[in-house]
């Protein structure tokens, strides 16, 4: 199936359906928005979490293995409210610098550990920092990973202010966008009671990113958007 112009296949690693959440979102008929978090689960995960849900937003969550290891809990309720989890490697190196078996250990690492808590293995897979190439791209599709960008960036851990956080969310969203933030700086966490409540007066619809798709993800190798 073609979407975007990406080849797609079967959705693994979604989760069920938010808790209190609509009818599944067509995106090719309404204006959607992916919001994103990576780095966690961090000690705000739980807040944010309690956000998400009072607000029936799904999300997508970018994970770190060594913090997954340090919060199950957080996790698997991650899953069980119908969050999108993918890989953010397990101690957020720079994989270009990498030999190829240490970016597999990077991904496999974290893989196992996502699977070992939450009984899936994610399908989605985000390089720290956005540092990417062909070599990296080959060898998380090694991994059956498809990877995962975004169209704008907060750089909210260098603004540590809720105010420029929210205002840079709407500045940077459009229709089909993949917003980046962090689940651990608490200044997100904070402005997103707000951020949710100007994007909906938008007209936004906020999803997953497999939502984005059609409920499907890229193949593994392929980058999106």
């Amino acid at each position: 199936m073609l979407i975007h112009g990406l080849l797609v296949t079967s959705l693994v690693m979604s989760g069920a359906p938010a808790a209190g959440a609509k009818a599944r979102v067509d995106c090719a008929k309404v204006t959607c928005l992916a919001l994103t978090f990576d780095d966690g689960p961090g000690k705000h995960a739980g807040t944010l979490l309690d956000v998400l849900k009072r607000e029936h937003v799904p999300a997508t969550f970018f994970l770190m293995g060594k913090h997954v290891e340090e919060l199950p809990k957080v996790v698997r309720r991650t899953m069980a409210e119908g969050h999108a989890i993918g890989n953010h490697t397990y101690s957020h190196p720079s994989l270009p610098t990498l030999l190829d078996q240490e970016i597999i250990d990077e991904i496999r690492l974290t893989q196992d550990a996502i699977q070992g808590v939450t009984g899936r293995r994610p399908r989605m897979f985000r390089p720290p920092y956005g540092h990417t190439d062909d070599r990296v791209l080959g060898l998380a599709g090694s991994q059956d990973l498809s990877q995962v960008l975004w169209t704008g960036t907060t750089l909210d851990w260098k603004l540590r202010d809720s105010a420029k956080i929210k205002a840079t969310v709407l500045r940077l969203a459009k229709r089909n966008g993949v917003i980046l933030m962090h689940d651990t700086v608490p200044q997100t966490v904070q402005a997103m009671p707000a951020i949710i409540k100007e994007l909906k007066k938008r007209g936004y619809h906020l999803v997953t990113v497999p939502t984005l798709l059609g409920g499907r993800t890229p193949d593994a190798g392929v980058s999106f958007p």
